[in-house]
């Protein structure tokens, strides 16, 4: 159906000159099948795509073959290479030693009860544990008269990213500058790694004023990500590799493997050898994907670590399996065929999906599956009953078109394909995904927001219940209760000419669909003007909810328009001044829905005590926490305490 319009269009332009239009004709179209021929090898569809799990796997037989898989891999490499069954309970009831009982607190928004995610601030009820700059701070949180910092962890040659805490002890990820420089070469022989070095140190925090480093490794690679499950800390880690000249003799040499060591020794030693690495077919990627699992109980015990030829951007973990995703692009096309190739909307994505299956400290890998598009963050996958599900985007979107549309893809336990919905809402890509149990919810966006119910009980027969239309999007949905879901995201009102819509304040929906199939916008309140952000939208560490003391708290950078501006009915694309940064917190019901209760800062006069703002500078509200009845927000210089029943200051520690 495509071919007759495209060769009425080539002969129309060319039908001054015949016999030169008959030849270049003749060479596009052999040019564009040759292409096409080439795109579907690197793009092929989601049912060409067959999975590869552990049994049907060999290894690399020796570092020589693997020097040369790396480097067949970088000659095609287009890698950028770098499960709720209820609701998840957003507070902890601990008991002390003397079994008295501490009062509940929150903890960090996570994605799967049991499944906690590393972040910049833990609490444990009493204490908070910090990451500012180059430092972790241990500070008495509770009760708030004897709130104080206790302790300083000084980073000397590294950065600390995020943190665990696990009773007594404490985690610390990071990075250093530091990279080693591996070079290994025979005459004909040369690789290179020249990676950052990440790190895990443990601190027992017995005495919370005199921590004490108890154990600390060293990883090549860049950290990605990491899970606490148990007594476990299991990091994502990714080592690159270029390879050339692969003629030479590297039999032995494990200089090739991401290295590792442990505090107290100089040398570096590879994590594994070369036969242990799976081989895939074809081998799509020159970086290593490794899974380490450190335990936190045992000082002394074996880290645990598997590694395979891959790479990783997303991360997905149940309590029993972690799936690694990592999306790879083709080629570009030459431009003299970008317009057929728009006829034919070749896939211009895959996503790789690997499993590895977690027990205990043990790693072992599951096997790696495929499906098209692009996977817009941790959201879009999930693990229910055994099966993997996958929300991806396959094209762009653009003001003038574009060929996006979206999918849902269900994976057995094998990763092999169950049941999949292709080809949801064309011309728009995916702004939001939640799955709960049998059922799931979508966001896309181009001009309004469509919010799609998904029925999912059936694996193999999955399928659109209802959807809802309405203007602004939803970047984040929160499972309020199993019928009703919050959306956090921006307003938007439609651009007169363009196919597209100009994008307004933060605006937070609750939508019912207890009628599942009728979804329906219940409350709704938007938050400013065109410009107001919040670190919500692309953080959900940053989203605070609690249905018992119904709280809502969220952190909110705030653009208004000036009096001149609405006077001036200006257009819908225009910016609003910035006059607030800090927490909005919110009384939250079913019955009532959002109302303001009031809001907190760190800055003592907005945009004039440092002369400008910058989005992330060391006084914006980055977190928000509760303890008992009392509020604390969290910025890189202040940790301040407010009463939840009336934000009445209590006090203001300086960090």
């Amino acid at each position: 159906m495509v071919f007759p319009k495209l060769t009425k269009a080539l002969k129309q332009g060319l039908s001054h000159h015949l016999p030169l239009s008959i030849l270049l004709f003749s060479l596009l179209v052999f040019t564009t099948i040759a292409s096409l021929l080439v795109w579907q090898k690197l793009n092929p569809q989601g049912g060409d795509l067959v999975a590869q799990n552990q049994e049907q796997l060999p290894t690399f037989s020796s570092c020589a073959e693997l020097a040369q898989g790396i480097k067949d891999a970088a000659k095609n490499q287009n890698y950028y290479d770098q499960g709720i069954l209820n609701i998840l309970p957003t507070v902890q009831k601990t008991t002390t030693e003397t079994g008295t009982s501490q009062p509940e607190f929150s903890t960090t928004n996570i994605q799967v009860e049991g499944v906690d995610e590393a972040d910049i601030v833990k609490s444990d009820g009493t204490y908070f544990y910090i990451v500012k700059e180059n430092e972790v701070l241990i500070a008495r949180a509770y009760p708030p008269t004897d709130a104080k910092v206790l302790s300083r962890i000084s980073i000397k040659d590294g950065t600390p990213k995020e943190i665990f805490i696990n009773d007594d002890v404490l985690v610390v990820i990071g990075y250093k500058s530091a990279a080693i420089e591996e070079k290994g070469s025979t005459d004909q022989e040369y690789w290179y790694g020249g990676n950052n070095l990440s790190f895990v140190d443990l601190y027992d925090t017995n005495d919370k004023g005199k921590p004490i480093l108890a154990r600390s490794l060293e990883f090549e690679g860049s950290y990605t990500t990491a899970r606490m499950i148990g007594d476990y800390a299991y990091l994502v880690l990714n080592t690159y590799r270029y390879v050339y000249n692969n003629t030479g003799d590297v039999e032995g040499n494990e200089n090739l493997i991401p290295q590792y060591r442990e505090s107290g020794t100089d040398e570096f030693t590879p994590i594994c050898n070369c036969a242990q690495i799976k081989k895939f077919d074809p081998i799509e990627s020159s970086t290593f994907l490794t899974i380490a699992a450190v335990p936190l109980k045992d000082f002394e015990a074996k880290v645990n670590a598997e590694t395979i030829l891959g790479a990783g951007d997303n991360l997905y973990a149940s309590l029993d399996n972690l799936y690694v995703a990592n999306t790879s692009h083709s080629s570009e096309i030459p431009t003299i065929l970008n317009k057929i190739l728009d006829y034919l909307k070749p896939e211009t994505e895959k996503t790789y999906i690997y499993k590895f299956n977690l027990d205990q400290g043990e790693i072992n890998y599951q096997g790696m599956s495929a499906v098209p598009g692009y996977v817009l963050n941790q959201f879009s996958m999930d693990e229910y009953q055994g099966n993997f599900r996958i929300a991806t985007t396959v094209g762009q979107i653009a003001r003038g078109g574009g060929n996006a549309s979206n999918n849902i893809y269900i994976l057995d336990k094998n990763l092999d394909l169950t049941g999949k919905i292709e080809g949801i809402a064309p011309g728009e890509k995916i702004y939001a995904a939640r799955f709960m149990g049998k059922k799931g919810y979508l966001v896309t966006f181009k001009k309004v927001d469509p919010f799609f119910t998904l029925d999912l009980s059936d694996p193999q027969n999955p399928k659109i219940a209802g959807q809802l239309k309405i203007p602004g999007y939803s970047d984040y949905l929160h499972p309020l209760d199993e019928n009703h879901i919050l959306g956090i995201g921006k307003n938007s009102i439609e651009a007169e000419k363009g196919g597209f819509a100009w994008y307004q304040g933060v605006k937070m929906a609750i939508f019912d669909v207890t009628d599942f199939e009728n979804p329906k916008e219940m409350f709704k309140t938007e938050i400013g003007d065109r410009g107001t952000d919040s670190f919500v939208l692309n953080d959900h560490k940053a989203f605070l909810y609690d249905s018992k003391k119904q709280l809502l708290v969220i952190p909110i950078l705030l653009a208004e328009l000036t009096a001149s501006q609405r006077e001036n009915n200006l257009e819908a694309n225009t910016y609003g001044e910035y006059t607030f940064q800090g927490a909005y917190v919110y009384r939250l019901n079913l019955e009532d829905g959002f109302k303001l209760m009031g809001r907190i800062t760190h800055y003592d006069d907005f945009g004039k005590d440092d002369g400008y703002y910058y989005y992330g500078d060391d006084k914006a509200i980055l977190r928000s926490l509760f303890i008992d009845n009392y509020l604390y927000t969290l910025s890189q210089t202040t940790l301040k305490v407010n009463l939840l029943d009336n934000l009445q200051e209590v006090k203001t520690i300086t960090l």
